[in-house]
């Protein structure tokens, strides 16, 4: 598989493959969930089972009416209901993959972390993993944590890490190179992250991660654009070629994250890894074809599951 260079590229692929996956999408109310699903139907990339507040049914019923043999909709009382009976049909494996719609984070999360039935299993990290297509980049661009993890410990670096190759795998990467992100080269005491790099690059080498070139402390401008790196006198195979970044803290992450869509237009997708199955939660501004590109992500990811390898034993202390 060559990498995927961009979401026309991801939809062309799926497009490829036998079968589609099968969406659960909580309280699809909202026009950009609308669009969504539509555009994957359209497409042809997916199937829907649509858990629907009885107070708002008209709209999934047209998109059942539009297309009947990809779609069945399950009503609910309440958007608590609907977010505890799209998990337990994850749980029952009657559905591959968990989208939110018209319902607070919150309340959705709250189903997926339930610790008697919920969907994140004992042990494994929650964390956003997004995929950027930034113009001015000659490939995807994967990176974490933008929105759930306010500041990694190193077990949970190690858990981003595994996260971020597994979706970079997905996208045809092979060799994931990482950078791990500061505002200089240098590691410092005085940011404890950094010293955390220090043991990851360790563990890298002994094969915790699989097949990567990880490195660091890096910028971001050091990590995508090689001549920076070579003023620096910097030589790395990731320096300028970065295909994952591994944000220090939520605010730098998020910041990027804001910061390449409004000033590059860059195209995003995003999905929470960790539990059993994709969870596309996408940001309240993100667009109808963001919610479709993190669709079409999280049907990529769970197509390559089985076909990605899987680190679990930690081999670094």
């Amino acid at each position: 598989m060559d990498p995927i260079k961009d979401f026309a590229q991801m939809t062309a692929y799926l497009q490829s493959l036998s079968g589609r996956k099968k969406v659960v999408v909580v309280c699809p109310n909202d026009p950009h969930t609308e669009y969504a699903i539509l555009r994957a139907l359209e497409e042809g990339i997916a199937e829907f089972i649509l858990v629907a507040d009885c107070k708002f049914l008209s709209r999934a019923e047209e998109i059942k009416n539009s297309y009947p043999q990809y779609v069945e909709i399950l009503v609910t009382s309440s958007p608590d209901e609907a977010a505890a009976l799209a998990v337990q049909l994850i749980r029952q494996n009657k559905a591959d993959i968990l989208m939110k719609g018209l319902i607070n984070t919150d309340n959705l999360l709250r189903a997926v972390l339930n610790k008697e039935k919920g969907i994140l299993p004992k042990g494994e990290v929650l964390t956003h993993v997004t995929v950027a297509r930034v113009p001015v980049y000659p490939k995807l661009l994967v990176f974490s944590d933008a929105a759930v993890i306010p500041r990694p410990t190193l077990e949970q670096f190690k858990a981003i890490i595994r996260y971020t190759c597994k979706v970079a795998h997905s996208c045809g990467v092979e060799e994931p190179r990482i950078a791990m992100l500061h505002c200089s080269e240098k590691v410092n005491e005085k940011f404890p992250h950094t010293l955390d790099y220090v043991e990851l690059k360790e563990c890298a080498l002994r094969g915790e991660f699989g097949r990567v070139q990880l490195d660091g402390p890096m910028d971001v401008k050091t990590a995508c654009d090689i001549h920076s790196g070579d003023i620096k006198g910097l030589s790395s195979p990731v320096v300028g070629n970065a295909d994952v970044l591994i944000f220090p803290n939520i605010e730098s992450g998020n910041t990027f994250y804001k910061t390449v869509t409004l000033f590059t237009k860059a195209d995003i997708a995003g999905m929470l890894c960790g539990p059993t199955c994709p969870v596309v939660v996408t940001s309240r501004s993100d667009s109808g074809i963001s919610k479709y590109y993190s669709l079409a992500l999280a049907c990529l990811s769970e197509s390559h599951k089985s076909q990605i390898p899987v680190y679990h034993e930690d081999i670094c202390h």
